[in-house]
């Protein structure tokens, strides 16, 4: 039998070789290994004083090469899911989730890191190492190290149960989004009356959606880049009523595959475990617990500065939503607005008012272009350089490999994931491969995977993206600089490990500046067969719509914060129709468009219920103030003045963990965040 790749040590991770079958008996013996050894560090620890090479610079190598073969089976499993895959991945989570309890609440463990910091040898260890120190004791008493032994079983059953219920919503909600299709002929004159609206490109992937499943005609689907152009353009108001529906019901009790992949017994479990678990380790309510690792002191203070926004906005976004609907029943004969309108209204308002359309914008940013745009972007404003290793290792063909270099030598490594495919989950992210860090004398280079789900290219003509999909992949990209350039080499404060999640969308948010500036257009953006720089006239154009709607926008991002973080500051398990409750009054609050009942959000919200935002997707908007506040220092010294790329380079980007976000932002601004640069670039009014 040959050797399980997993197991065996590769700079990057050997795709080609990696099966299904080899996940379990990987992460089994990994774990068994980790655990021997982990115990034997320990039992070190009890005869001599600890030291940072003696015990945590061999747990940090533990826990990198369980990372190492567990990182291409997470990525996997979300972008070239398989039934097979999907169950050796789900056979891992509970042995994981097990093996993450017994070391984080491992008295003796607990011990020797306290003898560490307890030892004549404290003042010796480098900022970074007491940092690290100092966040793993915090670590141990947020996993309840400090629980009696009947407590710590319970935290450890919660824990093995909550991964495996996020687990199950994400798989629930992909399965419910790739389901659902309706089929139009192509030969049928219906359909072109049907699909009346849509532009060639929306059309064209339709076609490809159909030719994929051996059809002719057009295959509408719930993924994103078929489902947006449907409810944007189609002028079948009953067909954006249907796919609307069959989208905002995803994983329920209602719409067309009613009860099918129903989330809502999910969701009861999961904030039933969640309180439970807040409550054994002392806290309040799951908020409180968040919080106890975010820049955010306490959930009255988010929820001041969440309602604070929504004071300035909402009166300005009622606004907007009365235009519209005076506009759509002056020039489209609608008379009361529905929610499946409200896309197509706007599109049609926008052309009317500024002359644009992201349809019009798409032959400038052909997706090869853009990608060699945000290249040159980083070139100029970090002075740093990208190649293509067509020799890495891929898992799919549509995959690309970078390496960035700094005066020509390698200093990190990204996979470029983007467009939409069967199999792949909804949504752009980063994600690590490989972290920076020290083993023994050599460094390991950090490596990111970026993912994206735009519009495929079809035929032999390159993916033309939306301005909207170019901002998403440059904020995707600034996520990967802050893991890839990353100075510090202990791989618990380096790239965004160890950064308050309310502050780690700061580099994110930040990059997407460049899209919106001549400057930077220049370089992203030409012209699909002439190669032309975009025109003056569409740069005034976009620039004067940039703040179409920004109030409607605004309060849409402030109701989910809203639901979420007071759905997690009760101090009692809701059920679904509290959940519910909830929603509709936070959106009789803060929201200005009409809702149908059908409307189930809250079972599609994998933020919070399958990723890393439960209590904390108000970090989107309170990283937006430090990121809003960050470029305007380029607005002052010009967007790729080089002493100010290189200090936001040192004091943010590289500096990982190493200190609170706070603190770092107070360096590179000279004072404290101010919320003014985010109302002026939102187009919100002073209140």
């Amino acid at each position: 039998m040959s050797a399980n790749p997993l197991l065996t040590s590769h700079t990057l991770p050997p795709f080609a070789e990696i099966r299904p079958e080899h996940v379990v008996p990987a992460i089994e013996t990994l774990l068994a290994e980790s655990r021997s050894a982990t115990q034997a560090l320990v039992d070190q620890a009890t005869n001599e004083t600890p030291e940072w090479s003696t015990l945590a610079e061999p747990l940090e190598a533990l826990n990198d090469r369980l990372a190492r073969a567990w990182s291409p089976v997470s990525h996997l499993n979300s972008t070239m899911n398989t039934p097979a895959l999907r169950d050796a991945y789900e056979q891992c989570l509970p042995m994981l989730s097990d093996y993450s309890t017994w070391l984080s609440q491992h008295d003796g463990l607990f011990r020797a890191w306290q003898a560490l910091k307890d030892g004549p040898g404290w003042e010796t260890l480098s900022e970074g190492q007491q940092r690290t120190v100092n966040n793993t004791l915090r670590d141990f008493r947020l996993a309840g190290v400090d629980l009696s032994d009947e407590k710590k079983q319970r935290y450890g059953e919660i824990q093995a149960q909550l991964s495996s219920l996020s687990n199950t919503f994400s798989n629930q909600l992909m399965d419910a989004t790739q389901h659902w299709h309706l089929d139009l002929p192509g030969d049928d004159q219906t359909a072109s009356s049907r699909l009346a609206g849509l532009p060639d490109s929306a059309l064209a992937t339709l076609a490809a959606n159909a030719e994929a499943k051996g059809l002719s005609g057009y295959r509408i689907t719930l993924d994103f880049p078929s489902f947006l152009p449907v409810v944007t353009h189609a002028d079948d108001r009953e067909l954006r009523r249907e796919v609307y529906t069959a989208f905002i019901t995803r994983a329920s009790d209602v719409g067309p595959d009613a009860g099918r992949f129903d989330n809502a017994p999910i969701m009861e479990e999961i904030l039933a475990l969640r309180i439970e678990l807040a409550k054994l380790l002392g806290y309040t309510s799951y908020a409180d617990y968040s919080l106890a690792t975010k820049m955010a002191d306490s959930p009255q203070q988010v929820i001041g500065f969440l309602e604070d926004l929504a004071a300035r906005a909402v009166p300005q976004a009622h606004e907007e939503f009365h235009e519209l609907s005076a506009f759509a029943n002056r020039e489209l004969g609608l008379e009361t607005l529905e929610p499946w309108d409200i896309g197509y209204a706007s599109e049609k308002l926008r052309e009317a008012r500024y002359a644009i359309s992201q349809e019009q914008l798409r032959p400038y940013f052909p997706a090869p272009k853009v990608v060699m745009g945000l290249f040159n972007v980083i070139e100029r404003l970090y002075g740093l350089s990208v190649e293509e290793d067509e020799s890495a290792p891929r898992y799919h063909q549509d995959v690309r490999f970078y390496r960035l270099l700094e005066q020509g030598q390698p200093i990190a490594g990204f996979y470029l994931d983007l467009y939409a495919r069967e199999g792949k989950r909804g949504g752009a992210w980063m994600d690590e491969c490989r972290v920076r860090r020290l083993n023994g004398d050599e460094l390991q280079l950090p490596v990111a995977y970026l993912t994206c789900n735009f519009t495929r290219p079809v035929g032999d003509k390159p993916a033309l993206l939306t301005h909207d999909e170019v901002t998403t992949l440059f904020h995707e990209f600034g996520h990967g600089l802050h893991h890839m350039l990353t100075r510090q080499t202990i791989a618990d404060i380096s790239g965004i490990n160890g950064v308050a999640w309310d502050a780690v969308e700061l580099p994110s948010q930040f990059m997407e500046n460049y899209c919106w500036e001549r400057e930077g257009l220049d370089l992203i953006a030409g012209h699909v067969d002439s190669g032309d720089p975009l025109p003056a006239e569409l740069f005034e154009k976009l620039l004067a719509a940039k703040n179409f709607q920004s109030a409607m926008g605004m309060v849409r991002q402030l109701e989910f914060s809203l639901f979420d973080f007071r759905l997690h500051w009760a101090e009692h398990a809701p059920d679904t129709a509290a959940v519910q409750r909830l929603l509709d009054e936070v959106r009789g609050a803060v929201s200005v468009v009409p809702r149908t009942e059908l409307n189930r959000f809250q079972n599609g919200f994998g933020h919070i219920f399958a990723g890393g935002y439960a209590a904390g997707y108000y970090s989107y908007k309170w990283a937006e103030v430090l990121s809003a506040d960050a470029w305007s220092a380029f607005e002052e010294a010009g967007i790729f003045d080089n002493s100010t790329g290189q200090r936001f380079r040192q004091t943010i980007l590289e500096q990982g963990g190493l200190r609170d976000a706070a603190e770092l932002f107070h360096t590179f601004r000279g004072r404290e965040p101010s919320i003014e640069p985010l109302l002026r670039h939102s187009g919100i009014r002073a209140a």
